[in-house]
């Protein structure tokens, strides 16, 4: 897995994780949700992710290769 599809798992669990919680059980959590969604958009905008950077550090293959 490279660091792209990692943030996408992540960010996508994250919200799916946080609507259920506000959902079932308080409605606080869909801040979660809220938080991952404009932590995206700042990403789209300025080209700086923070998972990215730690994930790169910690040595995850920038590799955009789709075939490993």
């Amino acid at each position: 897995m490279n660091v792209d599809r990692i943030i996408h798992l992540a960010a996508g669990s994250m919200v799916l994780t946080s609507v259920a919680l506000s959902s079932f059980a308080q409605p606080e959590w869909i801040w979660l949700a809220i938080f991952v969604g404009a932590n995206l958009a700042q990403s789209g905008l300025t080209n700086f992710c923070p998972m990215a950077t730690l994930l790169r550090k910690i040595g995850v293959s920038d590799n955009k290769d789709r075939c490993s």
